[in-house]
Parts: structure tokens; sequence; C-alpha cells
């Protein structure tokens, strides 16, 4: 006799049970941990979204920020070798730190702007295409196809999604799925 749960499964995250295709799985997943970046800071006050979560020692909004620098620097610096600022002047700190000044608004616009950047950037070539040599990477050696590219940007985001579970949890006692 086969134990049976008293309740079914959760259905599963990401793109629908029946998606093989890698691109299409690749890309579903990734657009669900974006979303779930923006879903999980929902319901935050201004303060619970600035204030540094010890002992994490960042704040959701920084983290939105730094995940924002880190599509630049994959897909636009990274993969399509722009001309862009890379990081912030100011290290770390200044990568995870948000002004007192700067608006909530526009750390989320900024952030959506980028992953609208690196999703046309994205729509536009194959997995198998090579980074453009002269932003991230100086040399053709160097240069990483764009499935390793996001494989990696999906892994960052997988890492930082479940941390920022963790953040609101301690933040407001609120638990992810």
């Amino acid at each position: 006799m086969q134990n049976r749960p008293e309740q079914p499964p959760a259905p599963l995250d990401g793109p629908a049970v029946d998606v093989s295709d890698a691109r299409e799985l690749l890309l579903g997943y990734l657009a669900w941990y974006r979303e779930a970046l923006l879903r999980k800071i929902s319901g935050l006050s201004d303060d619970q979204l600035r204030t540094p979560v010890e002992p994490l020692r960042w704040s959701p909004l920084g983290l939105v920020q730094h995940l924002g620098r880190v599509e630049r620097r994959w897909l636009r610096w990274g993969f399509a070798a722009e001309d862009v600022l890379a990081y912030p002047p100011g290290g770390d700190e200044a990568e995870w730190t948000v002004p007192a000044d700067t608006p909530v608004g526009t750390v989320i616009t900024a952030y959506r702007d980028e992953v609208n950047a690196a999703s046309s950037l994205i729509a536009a070539a194959a997995l198998t295409d090579k980074a453009r040599v002269g932003g991230r990477f100086p040399t053709p050696d160097q240069a990483p196809s764009l499935g390793r590219i996001l494989f990696h940007l999906l892994q960052e985001y997988a890492r930082h999604v479940g941390h920022l579970d963790i953040a609101r949890e301690l933040i407001d006692g609120e638990t992810g799925e």
C-alpha cells in the first residue's frame, strides 16, 4: 500500500509542467525569480525596505538594487559589451546601500529597466551565441555563451531570493513558498 499525502503536492514554480524546451525552461524560471523578488518585498513599508536586516547587513531594497546591477553586468556589459557603469563607485557598500534620498520607486524602476534591457538582448540571441568582446570579457576565449550567462544569472536569483525569504521572516514573520 502506498503512502499518499492528505493534500496534493504544491504546483511547481516556474514554467508549466509540460515545458521541456531548454530555452523556454531557462527563461521561464528566470522570469519566475524576477517576479518572486518583487513579490517578496510587496507589503513592506518604506522603513522596512530600507533598513538593513541583521545579521545579513543588507536591506531588501538594497538587494533589489544589487540584482538590477547584476542584470546590467551580465547582460549589457557582459553579453552585449555595452559601455555601461558596471560597478558603482564606492564598491560593495554602494552596491548594496540605497541613499536615503533615493525614492523606493526609483530603485524599482531602475531594476525593471535593467530587466527589460536584458530581456531585449536575450530575445534577439540564441543560447549558443557568445558574448561580445570588449565589455566584461576582454578576449574571445573568455566570452561565454548566452546560455552560460543565463544559468549564472538564474543561480544568482535563486540564491538571493532565498536570502530574501530569510530577511522577510526576520522583518515581519512572513515566510516564502
